[in-house]
This record gives structure tokens, C-alpha cells and sequence, in this order.
């Protein structure tokens, strides 16, 4: 099916609100800016978002839930373990911090931390990427082996670890804290990993 103008210049303003709010926060992202990044007609973002910047939040939200779940499944494609999928998936996260000079975040942190008490809609949104995280995790280390209630809450410190390391990277500006990350995953998914590491 082909896409509409109007899904693209849509989908084009979510683009440059994410994009923004990983390098600028939710707060310091404005809505002539993100019009201007996303080179879009003024009164297209009223069309495409007649609720504002929450509605646009998000959509931007949203669209990092999706990136994310799709690095976590096309990692789970390629890989033997629910570690070796992680791992991946950390080394992609310490690229793209790398590459853009520890400037790009992960935007739906920078969203909870932001707005998670004052905006219900967002906080949800949020809840709910990270929700889409969790799950698929969960349902991979059940697939290998894990009871599903631990799995669950295995799954939800692991993407929490995650997040964290991500920011505690970003803050020192060094991928190490990914790193770190990395070998613990290792050990808690790996008994015995860090030994013959």
C-alpha cells in the first residue's frame, strides 16, 4: 500500500519531535523547532496533531517503542541466546551513543523523567514502551527455559538495567556503563559466564 503525503509529512514531524527529545528533552523541544526540523508546512502540525505537543510526544514515543522492539526482534533473529540478543542490542545502544557524541538518549527515559507526573497521557505512553519491551523479553527467556512468572521479572530488570546504563553513559560520556551492563546480563543469563570471561 502505498503512503499518503499526509502519512509521510505526519510521520516526518513524530521523526523530528523524537529526534529532538533525545538531544534536547521534552521540555526544551519547542514546536516551531520541530516544524523547522522537520521541514514541514506550519499549519501541517495542527492538521496532523490538532492536540499539540502531547500528541505529538506521543506519537514520538511510540515511534522509539517500535525502533526499539524491532532491534530487540531483528537481534533475536540473529542470535543463539536471550544473552547473545541483549548483548546486541546493548552494542547497538553504545553505538548510537558513540556516534552522536553521547548528545542522543533514549527519549522515552527522557519523556517519564520529564513529564511521568505531569502529563498522564505521556506517562502511559511511556508505560506502555516500555511494556513493549519487557514483553518480548520475557517471552524470549521463556522460550528458553525460564518459568514465566520469574521470566517476567527478570525481563523487566534487565530492559531497567538497560535504561539506566543509558543514562549513566550518556552522563559520563562513556559507553562503559553499557558495558558493565553487558557482563552482568552475561552473569545473570550466563551462570559461570564471567568466569571464563
Amino acid at each position: 500500500m502505498t503512503e499518503t503525503k499526509g502519512a509521510r509529512t505526519s510521520l516526518r514531524l513524530a521523526e523530528s519531535m523524537l529526534e529532538l527529545i533525545q538531544r534536547h528533552g521534552y521540555s526544551g523541544t519547542g514546536l516551531n523547532t520541530v516544524v523547522e526540523h522537520a521541514g514541514a508546512p506550519k499549519g501541517s502540525l495542527y492538521f496532523h496533531f490538532p492536540q499539540g505537543k502531547e500528541a505529538l510526544g506521543e506519537k514520538a514515543v511510540e515511534l522509539a517503542a517500535a525502533r526499539f522492539g524491532a532491534l530487540v526482534a531483528d537481534s533475536a533473529r540473529e542470535s543463539a541466546t536471550p544473552a547473545d540478543v541483549l548483548r546486541r542490542v546493548v552494542d547497538e545502544l553504545a553505538g548510537m551513543l558513540d556516534d552522536s557524541g553521547f548528545e542522543l538518549g533514549c527519549p522515552v527515559s527522557v519523556v517519564t523523567l520529564e513529564m511521568g507526573a505531569r502529563s498522564d497521557r505521556l506517562r502511559d505512553a511511556c508505560a506502555q514502551a516500555f511494556e513493549s519491551w519487557i514483553s518480548p523479553v520475557s517471552d524470549l527467556l521463556v522460550a528458553h527455559g525460564h518459568p514465566r512468572p520469574a521470566a517476567r521479572g527478570l525481563a523487566t530488570a534487565l530492559v531497567s538495567l538497560v535504561e539506566g546504563a543509558v543514562i549513566v553513559s550518556r552522563a559520563q560520556r562513556s559507553t562503559e556503563p553499557l558495558r558493565c551492563a553487558a557482563r552482568t546480563i552475561s552473569t545473570l543469563l550466563e551462570p559461570g559466564a564471567e568466569a571464563s570471561s
